[in-house]
């Protein structure tokens, strides 16, 4: 462990347990995570009593039943998809194992707008896939062959599933890999095959994480709205986003938004309700790690190469088709200006939305850590839910809330100076770093709490027995010894930031693109050449997690 050296101070004074400051700060935080929910019911409440009607006979049954689709089909696909890689991973032993555990965490740093956008050309009708398909089938034009549109539910399902296996690859492999060897060989005693000790051990065993990867593939699928509209799904988030912008409805779109909201917390609610039963114990003093199984060379061969096709669709495919156009955009035309000012706008936002969500995630950590309890657990709680709700809602919420305050701030200075400040708030750029924030406060909290827990409290009472505060404690005991986990946790937040578009998508300024932003339009527009070098550089920032998971999931 670290050396901790406490600066010199006044004669030690007796311990004391911290006050109510560190709730009230807590409190605070949690305050201002939920306020966003409550603009949303407020602004859902401004709408007339008959919209409802009108969004219950037109709007809401198909977005529903394609969300419910789409929901179902991912579902399956990531449970499918994870739980298969992990188990390969996990119970053979073959050439390249090792390097397939980290590839097949790759996906991740794509986001679901940019798989969409980048099969959007590989598979068009005169794309190169197409193209070589016809010429090996003897076909000359699109006219006498073409392979189904990608441009379906059956294609949005597929490009979301092998972009959000990882969801499920990640807890269930580190499941598979804390399950007892002792309990795989007395099955293998009794006879039981490798496929059987599967279905009948492993698998069962593993269902809670299952369960959780699940849960979360899903709410990314909630929170998509580029590769759903791209690909012609009339999701309930799409539905949310024309309300809104095509049609100049907020009300509207707010009690959508509340109808998706109950979506979620359904997911939510069925994950722990699927597990409720779920108990895992083993004696870590008799148990034995799981051993993978040694497999023929040929065999081991089919089982990389099988290994490797989530990776290839999900990762290298998108990948190497936005490497190939980024370079001929650069050599046709370089770098354009504008791609500069993007960048500086996605660095900016994303730091400043990072830096923000970093010490606000600390202080709700460290206040649960000081009064350990219902209270402060409850509070911190409240602080992560807006990770749980999609970007499109978050962002009605943050805009009803803010645009109250720039109407509050406004008057004032109307009153008392006789200035109008305008849209302070929200031309300002922080209607979005609000938004990012609370949607990625979890992440925040959550990392920081778990390296707090690794900290001995031996050490806090050692400190206060020196006469250091709880802030000093924080400062020259906990900063120094928790560095690696929040910088593990800034990094995680910083990258969805810069991948994050419902929500920057709808409350950026005027005038102003990042990153996502700029791909997005340029797709919509069909101009995909355009922003493959905007998306280039977002999957080249993503990668950064993965490089991460990689590290801290490895085995030795």
């Amino acid at each position: 462990m670290d050396r901790v050296m406490f600066p010199s101070q006044a004669p030690a004074r007796s311990a004391k347990r911290p006050g109510s400051a560190w709730l009230a700060i807590a409190a605070t935080i949690a305050l201002i995570a939920i306020l966003p929910i409550g603009g949303l019911l407020f602004e859902a409440s401004m709408g007339s009593a008959g919209l409802w009607g009108h969004l219950f006979s037109t709007v809401l049954p198909v977005a529903l039943v394609d969300t419910v689709i789409l929901l179902a089909g991912v579902g399956v696909i990531t449970a499918v998809v994870g739980t298969t890689t992990a188990w390969l991973v996990t119970a053979y032993d073959f050439p390249g194992r090792r390097a397939l555990e980290w590839m097949l965490l790759l996906p991740l740093a794509v986001p679901t707008y940019i798989v969409a956008y980048a099969y959007l050309d590989i598979l068009h009708p005169i794309g190169p896939v197409q193209d070589a398909v016809r010429w090996l089938l003897g076909y000359e034009s699109p006219r006498q062959f073409r392979l189904p549109d990608v441009r379906s539910m059956a294609g949005c399902i597929l490009l979301l599933g092998i972009v959000l296996y990882p969801y499920v690859y990640i807890p269930t492999r580190a499941m598979f890999l804390t399950q007892s060897g002792n309990l795989v060989d007395a099955a293998r005693t009794l006879g039981t095959s490798r496929r059987a000790v599967f279905w009948q051990i492993a698998l069962p065993l593993a269902r809670p994480a299952v369960a959780v990867g699940i849960s979360l593939a899903l709410m990314e699928t909630l929170n998509d709205i580029g590769a759903a509209e791209f690909l012609g799904v009339r999701t309930i988030t799409v539905s949310i986003y024309t309300t809104w912008i095509t049609r100049s409805d907020l009300s509207g779109a707010a009690q959508i938004a509340l109808a998706l909201l109950l979506i979620v917390v359904a997911i939510v609610a069925v994950e722990r309700w699927a597990r409720r039963k779920q108990r895992y114990s083993i004696d870590v003093r008799r148990m034995r790690r799981f051993q993978p199984r040694r497999v023929s060379l040929p065999k081991g061969i089919l089982l990389f190469l099988g290994g490797l096709l989530p990776v290839i669709l999900g990762f290298a495919a998108p990948a190497l088709y936005l490497l190939i156009e980024a370079a001929k955009r650069y050599r046709f035309a370089g770098i354009s200006p504008r791609i500069i000012d993007e960048a500086v706008n996605t660095l900016v936002i994303a730091t400043l939305a990072t830096t923000a969500t970093v010490i606000l995630g600390l202080l709700a950590a460290y206040a649960t850590r000081l009064r350990p309890g219902q209270p402060s657990s409850w509070l911190l709680r409240c602080s992560t839910m807006g990770y749980a709700a999609p970007g499109t809602v978050v962002a009605i919420g943050v805009l009803t809330v803010l645009a109250g305050f720039d109407q509050f701030i406004d008057r004032a200075a109307l009153s008392l100076f006789g200035v109008s400040t305008g849209l302070l708030l929200m031309g300002s750029g922080a209607a979005v770093i609000y938004a990012l924030i609370v949607r990625f406060l979890a992440i925040s909290a959550g990392g920081i709490e778990a390296g707090l827990s690794r900290i001995s409290l031996s050490l806090d009472h050692a400190s206060r027995s020196l006469g250091q505060s709880t802030a000093g404690t924080l400062r020259y005991v906990h900063l120094p010894l928790s560095k690696a986990a929040i910088s593990a946790a800034a990094l995680l937040v910083f990258v969805d930031c810069v991948k994050e578009l419902p929500a920057t998508l709808l409350l950026r300024p005027l005038n102003v693109e990042t990153f996502a932003t700029h791909l997005y339009g340029e797709a919509a527009r069909g101009t995909y050449e355009e922003a493959s070098i905007a998306a280039l550089a977002i999957v080249l920032i993503g990668i950064l997690p993965a490089i991460l998971l990689s590290r801290i999931g490895r085995i030795r």
